[in-house]
């Protein structure tokens, strides 16, 4: 077998090499080979190849240390290398320091000129435009307007600058020596103003708004006029104006809803249609029935507080224009309209709509794993009554607040925020049942009916049933006591949680009368009575705690001796208790018949 290094590449095996060598060598083999085995050939064969190992060692250790070599002196030549390139790099940042200093001073020279220029320039074109008016205020004085810009109607923008000048210079000289040509530069001051007023009504009866824009523009610099006014007078009362008003609004909301609901590819679903699809859905969304299979909205709400912000500033501004245009008997009409176009398009439009959608995707209170989003419309609907609530008090009021209009104002508003109110509390008492139901999908799934009869009541640890069930529920409960935290505010987050942990002690004590307790049982049912005790805690409502001390207490009943349960009843928790309540926690005992229990309450 020739030695070379390629014999000794990864993965290498020493007793794998030998083996191969021995195999290879004649004699070397086992004693069923085709030679006998000769260990003296063998020692010759290993004598041999050790020798060549030797040789191939020394051969590789030579070019090992030639290699070496050549690596020190080509680290060597890269480190010069680099000493060269870090003094040329350093000539080169010198460089570079001197042209930037060479640049900022060009650069503060170029400035010094460009002011000294800016200096003589700036005379200069006063002086041009001095020029031009004495040109200008000459044909005034002579009586012949020969210039092109007061005879080109096309021009009328620029002879419009050129004339108010002409009328402050005209307002600084004497009476008596130029008192001529002052009442010409004044007739055609008012003349020019007059044509300006007419253009704007022209364009304003074609609805160029763009043309009236650029007129009104103009018009704002002529000391004889207010835009406003110029715009009103064709009219003899405002009615045009609130009608303007309210299809421009009316578009802008419109508008502004539609980009929501594009950006989402949602198509919105007609409402209140009276299909028979539609009369299912509300019934469902009513009740408890199941019509059917809630849609899936995969967790969107449907509300969004930048489109609310957007309807709310265009209404701000509508407010606003509607204060400064409006005749003072109409204002608070006109201050109602815009109201209740921000009602049918922020209350009704976007709110109500949101708030459909989210009772229509409502999962039954069956329902396994139920995403309960709803909490989330409720926590959005709320921030966004705030911000209506707000603005009706900042910029409606104050426009109402002394006409009859503030009564049906009032009653709107209070119509309108009843009437989501209710879809609201809707939503919330079936996302409260939904979740009452996935608590009891977590106990019909992992209690067993023998968890509170042991058969070996000896052996058994005094320890309640969490392991199986009772802190999935416990867990469950804090997670959505936390969830309804973040979604409500005020008084309605004590509300909420008051009715959700009625119903979970409902729950609990319901569940509880499903079985039967021996004594050892009954230990565990205390054991787990006590667990859910403490989530009770978290919804820090007095009640709740109430009534979960009461069903521990209720619990001592089932493992109190038979003598003593006169004496327990008549405790400070279980007095005032119904008796037949009372006994039916006792019947749920397994030695209620042989204990002859039931005379205790006889």
């Amino acid at each position: 077998m020739a030695t070379t290094p390629q014999l000794f590449e990864e993965p290498f095996d020493a007793d794998e090499y030998i083996e191969r060598l021995a195999w290879r060598t004649p004699g070397g083999g086992s004693k069923g080979g085709a030679e006998a085995f000769d260990p003296k050939r063998l020692l010759e064969e290993f004598e041999n190849h050790i020798e060549e190992l030797k040789q191939l060692d020394e051969k590789i250790q030579r070019r090992v240390e030639k290699l070496e070599h050549q690596c020190h002196r080509e680290a060597k030549e890269f480190a010069h290398k680099v000493q060269d390139l870090q003094r040329s790099n350093q000539v080169a940042f010198q460089h570079f320091q001197e042209l930037d200093e060479h640049i900022s001073y060009v650069a503060t020279k170029v400035c010094h000129l460009g002011d000294q220029l800016e200096g003589v320039n700036t005379p200069r074109q006063r002086a041009v435009e001095a020029q031009r008016l004495m040109t200008y205020f000459n044909e005034f004085l002579d009586g012949d307007l020969r210039s092109d810009v007061f005879n080109n109607p096309e021009k009328i923008k620029e002879a419009a600058d050129i004339i108010q000048k002409l009328h402050l210079i005209a307002q600084e000289l004497p009476f008596d020596r130029f008192a001529d040509v002052k009442a010409k530069i004044a007739s055609k001051y008012h003349d020019l103003e007059r044509q300006l007023v007419q253009e704007f009504t022209a364009a304003q009866r074609r609805c160029e708004i763009g043309r009236m824009r650029e007129v009104a523009a103009v018009l704002l610099h002529f000391k004889g006029i207010f835009i406003l006014t110029v715009f009103l007078q064709p009219h003899s009362s405002d009615h045009c104006y609130i009608e303007m008003e309210k299809d421009y609004l009316r578009t802008r909301s419109t508008m502004i809803l539609q980009r929501y609901y594009d950006s989402k590819n949602h198509q919105k679903r007609p409402l209140g249609g009276g299909s028979i699809q539609e009369l299912k859905e509300r019934i469902r969304q009513r009740t408890n029935l199941p019509l059917g299979p809630s849609i899936d909205t995969h967790g969107e709400t449907f509300l969004s507080q930048e489109v609310v912000v957007n309807l709310l500033q265009e209404t701000r501004h509508a407010f606003e224009r509607c204060n400064r245009l409006s005749d003072p008997s109409d204002l608070p009409k006109n201050a109602f309209s815009i109201f209740l176009l921000l009602v049918e398009h922020l209350c009704v439009d976007h709110i109500d709509y949101a708030l459909e959608i989210g009772l229509s995707a409502i999962p039954s209170a069956d329902a396994k794993n139920a995403n309960l989003y709803f909490l989330d419309v409720v926590q959005q609907a709320n921030t966004i009554f705030h911000l209506f609530d707000k603005q009706f008090n900042d910029h409606l009021m104050p426009l109402i607040s002394s006409s009859p209009k503030l009564t049906e104002c009032l009653h709107k508003k209070k119509e309108v925020i009843e009437q989501m109110e209710v879809k609201l509390d809707t939503g919330i008492d079936r996302t409260l049942n939904c979740m009452v139901g996935q608590m009891k999908h977590i106990l019909a799934t992992e209690q067993k009916k023998t968890d509170f009869r042991p058969e070996d009541e000896n052996n058994v640890m005094i320890q309640c049933t969490a392991c199986h069930f009772t802190r999935p529920v416990c867990v469950y409960v804090s997670r959505q006591v936390e969830r309804v935290r973040k979604s409500m505010d005020g008084k309605n987050v004590d509300t909420v949680l008051t009715e959700l942990g009625v119903r979970f002690h409902r729950l609990i004590h319901e569940h509880l009368q499903q079985y039967s307790y021996s004594s050892m049982g009954g230990m565990l049912a205390i054991c787990d009575v006590a667990e859910y005790r403490k989530s009770a805690k978290d919804f820090r409502v007095p009640l709740v705690l109430q009534l979960f001390g009461t069903l521990h207490a209720l619990c001592n009943l089932l493992v109190v001796a038979p003598d003593n349960l006169k004496q327990v009843c008549s405790g400070e928790q279980l007095t005032n208790l119904d008796r037949n309540l009372l006994h039916a926690f006792v019947q749920l005992r397994v030695d209620y018949r042989q204990a002859r229990l039931g005379r205790h309450f006889s």
